[in-house]
This record gives C-alpha cells, structure tokens and sequence, in this order.
C-alpha cells in the first residue's frame, strides 16, 4: 500500500531529525536506541490488568463474568457492541495521553497507536474490523490544538493492523465542554446528538473500529457509535488507550 502524504511527510520529517537529534523516547524524553519508546515505559505502557470487560473494557475482578457486562455497565445499553483499551488511566498511560494534548503531542499519539497494536492486535482484531473511524474533535477545538490526538491514535494504529483509515466520516455538529469538566450525568447530555457521519458510504455495511484517547461513562463513544450505526455501519467497536 502507497503511503499517504501526510504520512510520507511525516516519516521524512521524522527521519531527518533523528539525523540532527539522537533519537529519545517520546514517552519520558530519555535517551534510546529503540525505535521510539525506551525499554522500560514499552514495559510499564504495555502493562495492564488481566480481568477487564469487553463491553466497556473497565477493571473487573478475578471471579467476575467474563460472558456479560460488568456491575458498573450493566444499565448501560452502548452503542458500540464491545470495547478494549491499551491501559488504565494512570501512571505511564495517564501521561502519555496527557502529553498527548500538548502541541508537540502528534508523533506520540502516532507511534503509540503503532505500540498500541503491536501489542494488543488480537483483542483490536477480535471484531474483525473493516475499518478504523477516530472521534473527532469540533473544528475550532482542533485548529487551536493543530490536530486530532484520537485521530493521530487511528493512523498509527491503522497502519501497524494495515487497515484502511476514514479520518474524517465523523464531525461534531457543535461545540461542546471538554468531558473532563462534567459530571457523570451531564457528559451524556453533554455529547448527544453532537455526531455526524459525512461520508455514510464509507460506513456502510462495514464493520468498524471506534478510536478514542479515555472511555470514562462511555458517553462519547456511544454517541459516536450510534451515528456511525445510523448511517449504515454494520458494527461499531470501541478502541481507547484507557479506561478511567
């Protein structure tokens, strides 16, 4: 498959400045001979709790169900038929997504959806996915950032499982406060009806993988899925680096 230019680009920029900068870990700004993290933030990024449920991909216990949806889940009715996460929202996954947010943040998200599914591929692979669709942010949200942290996840991620990637399917229709701000009730109110499918031929009849940077109430990601549904998908799965 022929690299797409902003991702030809970004591959020559990167090259270039590893010839003027010796390469470090995008992580913990260490020093490295790896390719893009240093050994101990793959270990502590990859790390994760063995029990989690796969329909909102929260921490479960030992002797929980695996078959059904978790105690905090069970009265909710997601859109999205399943969810699986890269990590819990702390330590050396919380500040990655944070460092994420910041204006250098791009290359990190990038290569983290690369680690991301090197090392979770047959639990993002489980669904079968067609195609890969990021949460998007509202326009104005994303030219102050300069980019789309979820969207920068969906490329990296999309490229290493060598799946197709539709970047801007969904929109917001309107601005919205930041979800971190809300309580659990009001994110719901928060974000819906907010998403809009573009493209519904892209969507059609295909099975999709949902990406997002946190699931905390799985608000956003509902909503997301439930538009992409609507216009045609066959199934929406969500995918986030972390479960708060």
């Amino acid at each position: 498959m022929r690299p797409t230019w902003p991702t030809a680009l970004s591959d020559f920029a990167e090259g270039v400045a590893h010839l003027v900068w010796p390469p470090h870990c995008l992580a913990c700004a260490a020093p490295t001979a790896a390719d893009h993290f240093c050994g101990d933030c793959v270990s502590a990024l990859t790390t994760d709790h063995p029990h989690r449920c796969q329909f909102c991909a929260g921490t479960v216990g030992p002797h929980a169900d695996a078959a059904g949806p978790c105690l905090r889940c069970a009265k909710s009715k997601f859109a999205f038929g399943s969810a699986v996460r890269f990590g819990l929202y702390a330590d050396a996954v919380r500040r990655a997504v944070l460092a994420m947010k910041e204006p250098q943040g791009e290359l990190l998200a990038s290569r983290l959806g690369e680690l991301w599914a090197t090392h979770r591929r047959a639990e993002l692979l489980a669904t079968r996915p067609q195609v890969v669709v990021p949460v998007p942010l509202h326009w104005r949200r994303r030219w102050s950032r300069g980019y789309n942290q979820a969207e920068e996840l969906a490329r990296g991620l999309a490229r290493a499982l060598q799946l197709p990637l539709a970047a801007r399917v969904l929109s917001r229709r309107r601005a919205t406060e930041l979800q971190t701000h809300q309580s659990a009730t009001a994110r719901w109110d928060n974000v819906k009806g907010v998403f809009a499918v573009r493209s519904p031929a892209s969507v059609r009849g295909l099975r999709v993988l949902l990406v997002d940077d946190v699931l905390t109430t799985g608000a956003t990601c509902h909503f997301a899925a439930a538009a992409l549904l609507g216009a045609g998908a066959a199934q929406v799965h969500a995918a986030v680096v972390a479960h708060r």
